[in-house]
């Protein structure tokens, strides 16, 4: 029997180190076991589709079947999509745990203080009283206008810090301690900042959401974050046809014209984006692709719930990645002389400043006592499913 795309979701795990602090984390510090739909709606507009179209295509794939919606803070429509949501909760048709919400946290808010003032605006906007999942949506306070060029950078932009990330992620984990939150996780990071990031954090991150497509497979990050429970959640799985000017160059490719790709679509009887999400979800990965047409909602839902690609297919597929990065983040640079590459850890450039004194958990004493006596640091002994979320149907 066919399984629906909602039993096809993927188990995350709310990982909660106690007040030790190990290096390594196991199912024994699991918490919260929850359920991701394997397919959600992106909700970015690429500076051309307006909020209310936006909104419409939100309550349009609703109807259809999605239940997971990916937002952000900075992409301006939280307040419309909120709306959607609030009249399809209020109608009775749809309880609010059948559905898996994710925002993000902008640049700017990165502060201390700001972290809980934006999550708070944000489930105004959202009319929800908690999010699924709370993203740090890039690793440093470095941000642009609205509709910039790809040459404008910010006065104020710095490289990654570990120290002042791990302040912003100490308050991400407080969001999860206040019941705000119920997953946290990280977005455009690497290996290299991941690595500090799963040293020092108490609340492990559940997700990392990064660029993913047939042509950018990022197989070293991809296995890295599979190999220690943390689900890879793809943006752009179509290779963004429609992105910002700003994130266009002379030498990207284009997915859905790939032969290898229209080969095995002509195959299945699909659009070569249908390949690009059943390759998605069949290789382990969360896709959020963004339409506002009815056909292409309907369409990249049914690609990833029926028909799967061959043995065969995915390893044509695995042989055509061309390491091409689209959403190379040019504007949030912090000098003006430097490359794309500095971004992504792949430069000769010190792009990393880690002064930490000492290995492990880190924080000062005075955030460890405060997590201690607010009895934040919460051992798994001591809970059982307090989200009452748990669910054991799907893979």
């Amino acid at each position: 029997m066919r399984r629906s795309v909602h039993e096809r979701g993927t188990e995350l795990f709310l990982i909660v180190r106690g007040s030790g602090g190990s290096a390594c984390h196991t199912l024994c510090d699991t918490l919260i076991r929850a359920q991701m739909p394997a397919i959600g709606l992106g909700t970015f507009g690429s500076d051309h589709v307006s909020d209310d179209e936006v909104a419409a295509a939100v309550k349009e794939a609703i109807a259809l079947g999605y239940r997971h919606i990916d937002c952000a803070s900075v992409y301006g429509n939280e307040d419309s999509i909120g709306r959607v949501l609030q009249e399809v909760l209020e109608s009775g048709e749809r309880s609010r745990d059948e559905f898996w919400i994710t925002s993000k946290l902008w640049n700017d808010m990165h502060g201390d203080g700001d972290v809980l003032l934006s999550c708070a605006r944000t489930l105004r906007d959202l009319k929800l009283d908690y999010l699924d999942l709370y993203l740090v949506h890039w690793p440093f306070p470095n941000f642009h206008a609205p509709g910039c060029s790809v040459d404008s950078r910010s006065p104020d932009a710095v490289p990654y810090i570990h120290e002042r990330f791990m302040r912003t992620w100490r308050q991400m984990e407080r969001l999860v301690d206040m019941g705000l939150v119920r997953h946290i996780g990280t977005s455009n990071v690497t290996i290299r900042k991941l690595e500090l990031i799963l040293r020092d954090a108490r609340i492990l991150p559940a997700c990392n959401e990064m660029e993913l497509h047939p042509h950018f497979q990022q197989p070293e990050l991809f296995d890295y974050l599979c190999a220690r429970g943390i689900q890879p959640v793809g943006f752009s799985p179509l290779g963004s046809p429609h992105r910002p000017e700003r994130d266009r160059a002379e030498t990207d490719t284009v997915d859905i014209e790939d032969p290898v790709i229209t080969a095995i679509a002509e195959a299945h009887g699909v659009h070569p984006a249908g390949v690009c999400l059943k390759w998605a979800v069949q290789r382990g990965q969360i896709p959020i692709p963004f339409s506002t047409r009815r056909r292409n909602i309907l369409s990249n839902l049914e690609a990833v719930a029926s028909d799967p690609l061959s043995a065969e297919d995915m390893a044509a597929l695995a042989g055509i990645d061309k390491n091409c990065r689209l959403i190379k983040g040019q504007v949030f640079l912090w000098n003006d002389d430097q490359r794309w590459q500095d971004l992504w850890d792949i430069s000769d450039g010190p792009v990393i400043q880690d002064h930490s004194a000492r290995g492990g958990r880190q924080g000062t004493d005075t955030e460890e006592e405060q997590i201690e006596n607010e009895g934040s640091a919460v051992r798994c002994s001591e809970v059982d499913d307090p989200a009452g979320i748990s669910r054991d149907n799907g893979r």
